[in-house]
C-alpha cells in the first residue's frame, strides 16, 4: 500500500471517529461521510444514509443507504464493509457477494409483497420498504454499491436479471475511493464495452485532421448501447455536458419530439436527429478488412446530446419502446487529457444549438464563484491566522496541499491556515444559501440538482458582486447550517436527518424574517449556546412536521416538494423570550448585501412581522384603498405601500418591527371598519 493510500485511509478513520455511540458506530459515520463526498463528486445523486438490517425469515438483509431517481426507475442500495483498522487486508469475493446479496434481499422481498415485515413500522427502513413494494415494477435497474475501507480485487460484479429488474454491483474499496474522493473523480471507471452490450464491435470511420492534436471517429451507435451506458452511469456520463437534462414535459419540447420519433418512426431516428458529440480518454478498436471496428470506449463523456441520450433511455425503460431499429449519429473524439477542458468548452459553445448555452452554465468559471474564491483566499477569520477555503473547482484543495511539496514546514502551514474542516464546495454554498432563502425542498433534492437550481436562479436574478460584508454573512450562515447538522446528528434521529437540517434552517429564516445577527456569528465563528438549545428543540418539531405533513408519502420524497415547505412553514413553532442573542439584536435579512442594524427584537416583534407576511399583496391593496378614503396620513399609507411591495415580491424582504406595528394597527382598524371581526382575528 502506498503512502498516499495510508494517508487517505488515516483520514477516513479520523473522520469516522466522530461516531454516535449507538447504531452502526464508526461504520455508520464512515458511510455518512463517504456518501456526502460521493454526492459532492457527482458519483451518485442524492444518496441517503440509512443503516438498516434484519431478517425475512431465515434470509438476512442489510443496507447502509439508498438513492433513487425522480422517475423511480433506477434504485441504488449501498452496503458497507468497514474495518476501521490501521492495517489493510483484501476482501474475498465470497464476503463481497454476501454483502451484495443481503442488500438485494431487501428489494426482492419487498417486490414479493413482504414489506410490512420490517419493524418498527414508523422507521425510515419501513417507509423505504413500503415504497419499494409499491413501485418495484417500475424499477428497471438496481445498482448495489459496496463501500469499504478495505481493498477489493474486483471493480464490479456481473449483472443479473431479478424479478424483471437488471442488477449490478459496483465495488468501492480503498483504492477506488481514494481515486474518487482523494485524487478527484476520474473517468477511468466509465467503460462502455460495445461487444458485451450489442454482441459485436461498432463500425466507424476514422477521420484524420492533420495537426489537430486529436482523433475523430464517425459512427451510428445503436440506441440500446446509449440506453445501457446511461443506465449504468447516469449523470456521470454527462459530467462534462454544460446543461442538465431538460425533461420531456410538453408537446413542443425538444425531448417530446425525440420521444415521438422513437415511438412512431424509430428507423428514421438516424436521419432526423442531430446526434451526439462525445469525448473519450481511450478507444479500443481493431482493423477488420480495412474497416475500423470499435470494441470499447473508456472515459466516455457526452458533451453534446445529453437530451438525446436520456430520452432514449427513458423511451426504452419507462415507455418500453423497442430500440432495435434506432441508430444515433455520433462523433467520437479522443482528446489528450491536458487539452480536455478547453476542447469541451469549445465543443459545447459550438455544438449546442438546440438550446442556447449561457456563459453562466459553465459554473466553475462563473464570475460569482470566482469572486467568492477571491474573498475566501483574502479574508482571514477573526483570529487572523486561519481562513476558510472555497473549493471552486473539484480537487483544488488537494492541489493546494500538493503545492506545499515535500517540505514538512510548508505542509504544516497549509494545514494550519486552511484546515480541512473549514473547506466548502460549490454544492455546499448552494445548499446553505438555498436553505436560508426558503428552498429547503430543493436542498432535499440532492446536491447536484440543488446546485443547478441555484445557478439558474443566480443567472435569472443577478445580484451585486459579493463583497467582504456578504462573505462574512455567508460564512456565518455556513456556521449556522453546519451547527444544525451537528445538533441533528447528536440528537440521533433515526431518519431524515438531511431533510430536518434543511427545513430547520429554512424555518428559522422564515420565522425570524431572515433577521439574524450574522456579524455576531462571524466574530465568534460559532453560534451561541442559547441558539443551540433553540435549534435542538426545533429539530424535533421539524421532524414531527415532516412526518405529519407527509401523510402516507415517504418523507424523503415528500420533502422535495414545494407543498411540503408551504405546509411546514405555516405550522412552525413559535419563538419565546428571551431570544438568543443572534435574534435579539439583528441585521437585515438580505444575504446578498449588508443592511443597517435594527433595534433589538423580542418574540412578540417577530410574531407581528410574520402576521404581516400572512397578508397577501391583494389584501394590502384593499387596506391602502380604505386608508386613503378614511384619512390615514400619507406616511402611514406609504408604509403600507412599501410592505405591499415586499408581499408582491414574495417576501424577498421583510418589514421591520416598527413597520409591522403600523401595518397590524391599520389592518385591525380596516377590519373593524368593514364590520368583520373575523378578519381582525384571522392572524392572531
Amino acid at each position: 500500500m502506498s503512502d498516499a493510500q495510508l494517508e487517505f485511509l488515516r483520514g477516513l478513520h479520523e473522520d469516522a471517529a466522530d461516531a454516535p455511540e449507538d447504531g452502526g458506530g464508526a461504520a455508520e459515520a464512515f458511510t455518512r461521510q463517504v456518501l456526502e463526498r460521493l454526492a459532492d463528486a457527482g458519483y451518485v445523486e442524492n444518496p441517503i444514509p440509512l443503516w438498516a438490517q434484519g431478517n425475512f425469515g431465515p434470509a438476512r438483509f442489510r443496507i447502509s443507504g439508498y438513492a433513487m431517481d425522480e422517475e423511480q426507475e433506477r434504485l441504488i442500495l449501498f452496503t458497507t464493509l468497514y474495518g476501521g483498522e490501521p492495517g489493510l487486508r483484501t476482501l474475498g469475493l465470497d464476503e463481497v457477494r454476501t454483502a451484495v446479496e443481503r442488500a438485494v434481499r431487501l428489494f426482492l422481498e419487498c417486490a414479493r409483497g413482504r414489506a410490512d415485515r420490517i419493524e418498527p413500522a414508523d422507521s425510515e427502513a419501513a417507509d423505504l420498504a413500503r415504497t419499494l413494494g409499491e413501485i418495484h415494477h417500475r424499477i428497471s435497474f438496481l445498482r448495489v454499491i459496496v463501500l469499504s475501507d478495505y481493498q477489493m480485487q474486483q471493480r464490479r460484479i456481473d449483472a443479473a436479471e431479478l424479478e424483471g429488474t437488471r442488477v449490478s454491483a459496483d465495488l468501492l474499496g480503498l483504492e477506488r475511493l481514494q481515486r474518487i474522493l482523494g485524487d478527484g473523480l476520474t473517468r477511468e471507471d466509465i467503460v462502455v464495452d460495445l461487444v458485451a452490450i450489442s454482441g459485436e464491435p461498432l463500425a466507424a470511420l476514422s477521420v484524420e485532421a492533420e495537426g489537430a492534436g486529436y482523433e475523430t471517429w464517425l459512427a451510428a451507435i445503436p440506441g440500446e448501447v446509449l440506453a445501457r451506458a446511461y443506465e449504468d452511469y447516469g449523470g456521470r456520463l454527462l459530467e462534462l455536458n454544460v446543461r442538465a437534462f431538460l425533461g420531456v414535459r410538453g408537446r413542443k419540447s425538444v425531448n417530446a419530439g425525440l420521444l415521438a420519433t422513437l415511438e412512431s418512426r424509430p428507423a428514421d431516428f438516424l436521419a432526423f436527429n442531430n446526434g451526439i458529440v462525445a469525448t473519450v480518454d481511450d478507444i479500443e478498436w481493431e482493423d477488420r478488412s480495412g474497416v475500423a471496428m470499435i470494441r470499447k470506449l473508456t472515459g466516455l463523456q457526452i458533451v453534446n446530446g445529453g437530451q438525446t441520450t436520456a430520452s432514449i433511455h427513458r423511451a426504452s425503460r419507462a415507455l418500453h419502446i423497442d430500440l432495435g431499429p434506432v441508430r444515433v449519429p455520433a462523433k467520437i473524439i479522443r482528446v489528450p487529457r491536458d487539452d480536455l477542458s478547453r476542447m469541451v468548452t469549445d465543443i459545447s459553445r459550438s455544438a449546442n444549438i438546440q438550446n442556447t448555452v449561457q456563459p453562466a452554465d459553465f459554473s466553475a468559471n462563473d464570475p460569482f464563484h470566482v469572486r467568492v474564491e477571491e474573498l475566501a483566499n483574502n479574508e482571514w477569520r477573526p483570529d487572523g491566522v486561519t481562513r476558510w477555503f472555497y473549493e471552486r473547482a473539484r480537487g483544488s484543495y488537494g492541489a493546494l496541499e500538493a503545492k506545499a511539496g515535500l517540505k514538512a514546514a510548508d505542509r504544516k502551514r497549509i494545514a494550519w491556515e486552511t484546515p480541512k474542516e473549514l473547506r466548502f464546495s460549490k454544492t455546499d454554498l448552494a445548499k446553505y444559501l438555498n436553505a436560508w432563502e426558503g428552498f429547503p425542498h430543493q436542498v432535499s433534492g440532492g446536491a447536484q440538482k440543488n446546485f443547478q437550481l441555484f445557478m439558474q436562479r443566480l443567472k435569472d436574478n443577478r445580484r451585486d458582486p459579493p463583497d467582504e460584508a456578504w462573505y462574512h454573512r455567508f460564512i456565518a450562515l455556513a456556521l449556522l447550517f453546519r451547527s444544525t447538522q451537528k445538533i441533528v446528528r447528536e440528537e440521533k434521529f433515526s431518519a431524515y436527518q438531511a431533510n430536518i437540517v434543511a427545513y430547520t434552517v429554512a424555518g428559522l429564516s422564515w420565522i425570524t424574517a431572515g433577521r439574524i445577527d450574522f456579524e455576531l456569528i462571524w466574530r465568534n465563528q460559532s453560534i451561541s449556546p442559547e441558539l443551540v438549545t433553540l435549534i435542538r428543540t426545533w429539530s424535533h418539531e421539524i421532524d414531527k412536521l415532516l412526518r405529519e405533513t407527509a401523510g402516507t408519502k415517504m418523507p424523503t420524497e415528500w420533502a422535495k416538494r414545494t407543498e411540503a415547505w408551504e405546509q411546514i412553514r405555516e405550522r412552525l413553532p413559535a419563538l419565546s423570550d428571551p431570544l438568543p442573542p443572534e435574534l435579539a439584536g439583528t441585521t437585515g435579512s438580505d444575504t446578498a448585501r449588508p443592511t443597517a442594524s435594527a433595534d433589538g427584537l423580542n418574540a412578540a416583534d417577530l410574531q407581528m412581522i410574520n402576521q404581516c407576511r400572512a397578508i397577501s399583496a391583494e389584501g394590502y391593496i384593499e387596506i391602502i384603498g380604505w386608508g386613503r378614503r378614511s384619512g390615514l396620513q400619507k406616511w402611514q399609507t406609504d408604509i403600507l405601500t412599501t410592505v405591499m411591495g415586499y408581499a408582491a415580491s414574495d417576501w424577498e424582504r421583510s418589514p421591520s418591527a416598527k413597520q409591522a406595528r403600523w401595518v397590524m394597527d391599520a389592518k385591525v382598524r380596516f377590519s373593524e371598519a368593514a364590520g368583520s371581526p373575523e378578519m381582525a382575528d384571522a392572524d392572531d
